[in-house]
């Protein structure tokens, strides 16, 4: 009889649901649906529960409908969600609102904390700084802005605890996701009274749902989910992990040290480590296992860059434009004329003022010189992030690359020569459900621990090694990519003024 193993994989607006053959890895199915994300306000970005877990439901149906398999045979279902937001329930379980991880409401909490020097308390007990839509920050908007709203709270919930509790009826998360946010003492791996106070959250305890490790059995599905999406009453659900650690854990990384860098909407440079990295630097630490941790940079600085270039200016009678892209890219050659491009889209981590731009742009200059410095400009950014975890203390002899980027004819070799380390392409590219069903399995004891998942369900698909003189070329580049950002400090504060 043949195991299976269910990864559900929920970010901000799409959710995915793959079933994986447990003996090494194999994607049997995979289904997906996109939901919609809704601005009632400048800054504002929430989602519809109710939607989430009806989108929930289809994908989980049609993908077990796909497989034709006897869900029986599936021997336990993990769920990874992204990071951050907040999704809180009212007393009796019923969705109360749902802010997503895009969400920039509470700026203006942010800068009254700065004033308090609030981080610098915060720091020593967590291992992080607060930040506009982590979510006790988020959590404290509410309490002061809409406190009818903060009345009815009963439960605080991450993106995957939500999918979790519909499938099980359990109120639990896990310590990667409440670490990745802040409401977890880093001494104690638990919830800390004292930090709930300096957040100005001191009646919120109750509404924290229980803490499990990921691996933890958080409950089993339901009769009446068993009958809306086809799964067996009973199966075992984990508790779940922060999206990042099952993109991680999913492209192969599991060894101390070992890096997982994800070329996504978002730059996601991670490294494993057996003690927290304690540098107020490094932007987010997370649990990785039941001892370790995870030490995590990223900023929204990396492929989006990619899909707008792609989606303004290159869809039209190009084919599929994101191949096209780097073909442009292969066709011209790495030169120390090339323009400079920063991936500001969106601000950079150091400055929420920053803006993309190219520089340097000489009239022969063609589009693919332009996406060439584009696809540049992204891994100088993510080796600006690695840049910090080593200066921290990591040790990073390797990278494994996941994400839209890694899917790039060129762009891991850019990576390997930019970061000068080995590059492993991973063969899975659904790392995150990957990574949920690997700890899905280590749950209920078909793995032994991650290592030995990692070692059944991973495989690499490419390796990329730096060349010499490439690394040279682009460290010249990456200082001038440097000094451009610094001297365009001034210039993007007084355009933000304007």
């Amino acid at each position: 009889m043949t195991d299976y193993l269910l990864g559900l994989d929920a970010g901000n607006t799409v959710i995915k649901a793959v079933l994986f053959d447990a003996a090494d890895g194999r994607e049997l199915a995979y289904a997906v649906r996109d939901g919609r994300a809704t601005i009632p306000a400048p800054g504002h970005v929430e989602r519809d529960l109710d939607e989430l877990w009806a989108n929930a439901v289809a994908v989980i149906a049609d993908c077990i409908a796909k497989a034709g398999i006897d869900a029986h045979h599936i021997r336990a279902i993990g769920c990874a969600g992204h990071g951050n937001g907040l999704y809180a329930l009212d007393r009796d379980g019923k969705p109360l609102i749902g802010i997503q991880s895009l969400d920039t409401r509470a700026t203006g909490v942010i800068a009254d904390w700065a004033s308090q020097a609030l981080g610098e308390r915060l720091y020593p007990l967590c291992l992080q700084k607060p930040w506009v839509a982590q979510t006790p920050t988020l959590l404290a908007w509410v309490k002061r802005y809409r406190p009818e709203v903060y009345a009815q709270i009963g439960t605080v919930l991450l993106c995957k605890d939500f999918v979790v509790g519909r499938l099980t009826g359990a109120r639990v998360t896990d310590t990667s996701d409440m670490t990745g946010c802040g409401l977890v003492e880093i001494a104690s791996r638990r919830y800390s009274a004292e930090l709930l106070v300096e957040y100005g959250l001191d009646d919120a305890m109750p509404m924290l749902p229980d803490l499990l490790e990921s691996a933890d059995i958080a409950g089993t599905v339901t009769s009446e989910v068993a009958q809306a999406t086809g799964l067996a009453a009973g199966t075992p659900v984990v508790a779940g992990l922060f999206d990042v650690v099952a993109s991680a854990l999913g492209s192969g990384v599991e060894a101390t040290g070992s890096a997982s860098i994800i070329a996504g909407s978002w730059s996601i440079n991670q490294v494993v480590c057996d003690s927290p990295l304690r540098d107020p630097s490094v932007f987010m630490l997370s649990t990785f296992d039941r001892e370790r941790w995870l030490a995590i940079e990223s900023s929204a600085t990396s492929a989006a860059n990619l899909e707008w270039l792609v989606h303004q200016f290159m869809e039209h009678g190009e084919g599929n434009a994101f191949t096209r892209a780097g073909e442009l890219v292969a066709s011209v050659p790495a030169s120390a004329d090339m323009p400079i491009y920063h991936p500001f889209l969106y601000g950079a981590q150091q400055d929420g003022n920053a803006r993309a731009g190219f520089y340097g742009i000489g009239g022969w200059h063609t589009k693919a010189h332009l996406v060439r410095a584009l696809f540049e400009g992204v891994a100088f950014e993510h080796k600006r992030h690695v840049d910090v975890l080593r200066g921290a203390g990591a040790t990073i002899a390797s990278a494994t690359l996941s994400g839209g980027g890694s899917r790039s004819i060129i762009w891991p070799q850019i990576f390997a020569d930019v970061l000068g380390l080995p590059v492993t392409v991973a063969r899975s590219q659904e790392t995150g459900a990957l990574g949920a069903a690997i700890v899905a399995g280590a749950g209920v004891g078909l793995f032994a621990d991650y290592a030995a998942g990692v070692a059944a369900m991973t495989a690499p698909a490419r390796h990329y090694a730096p060349a010499g003189e490439a690394g040279i070329h682009y460290g010249r580049r990456y200082d001038l990519y440097t000094k451009l950002a610094q001297a365009m400090g001034p210039v993007w504060s007084e355009m933000a003024r304007s």
